[in-house]
């Protein structure tokens, strides 16, 4: 086992959650350790519960009318469902990166000050063009764009649109980033860049992607999570899981028996 993984404590911890849409039992009494500075990835069917649970991790699920959730989701020990809780501070350190890259029809520079600007955190036009420029970096995409930072960045390809959302996601100094399928609108080469940029943002951030590409789990992650029918079957090291894993239906899951 890891021992960096093995003696940090777990940046995120589930405890019996169950989250319902109306009468459907979407999640099922799942309990789970994630650690920081680390890649997790949720593997498994279409609508097994895996980007449910991602969403329950920043509250998205709260958007949902017919939503309800029980049991808690803790980070850094604190539980994100209490009632004092600030569902906006919430999502500025928890970042979400979505499927389709959406970026903001406003400028560059704009998509990423838009962060820093709401949550009061650049003190004066220097600081947050100092956010921008280190976010854009921090996302590989400074060097492509520092000479059109006033262009749209609806305008960029569909890679450089996911790394501007990845740089609007980190520019409000998150401690966890959430990842929804973040490359199946891309093409290869986009997709090895965003996989590129994960690994290096790992280094400071504790990241979850949901993916159905087990070829991608394999790559990027170093503990995956393989969800079925609402249930988190098994998770691991990442190794562990794809040459020996300890569950049939992970087993069946990735010799694609199933799925």
């Amino acid at each position: 086992m890891d021992q960096k993984l093995a003696n940090s404590m777990p940046r995120i911890l589930a405890h019996d959650v169950n989250i319902y849409y109306g009468e459907k039992h979407a999640i099922k009494n799942l309990s789970v350790e994630i650690p920081d500075r680390a890649v997790s990835a949720f593997i498994g069917p279409s609508g097994c519960g895996k980007s449910t649970f991602l969403r329950s991790i920043n509250r998205m699920n709260d958007t949902i009318a017919s939503c309800r959730m029980t049991g808690e989701v803790l980070l850094d020990g604190k539980s994100i469902y209490a009632p004092d809780v600030d569902v906006v501070q919430l999502r500025s350190h928890v970042g979400m990166v979505f499927q389709k890259p959406n970026p903001f029809p406003k400028s560059i520079f704009e998509n990423v000050a838009y962060g820093p600007r709401i949550h009061g955190l650049a003190k004066n036009k220097t600081d947050l063009e100092e956010m921008v420029v280190n976010s854009l970096k921090k996302a590989s995409l400074f060097e492509e764009v520092k000479d059109r930072l006033n262009a749209s960045g609806t305008g960029l390809s569909g890679g450089q649109q996911q790394r501007l959302c990845i740089a609007r996601a980190i520019a409000v100094n998150p401690e966890v980033i959430l990842m929804d399928e973040p490359c199946s609108a891309l093409d290869p080469i986009a997709t090895a860049r965003i996989e590129e940029l994960i690994d290096e943002l790992k280094q400071n951030y504790c990241i979850i992607i949901v993916t159905h590409s087990m070829q991608q789990a394999a790559r990027v992650s170093q503990r995956t999570a393989f969800f079925h029918l609402g249930t988190l079957v098994e998770y691991g090291e990442t190794n562990d899981i794809f040459t020996s894993p300890k569950d049939k239906r992970t087993q069946d899951y990735i010799t694609g028996r199933f799925g």
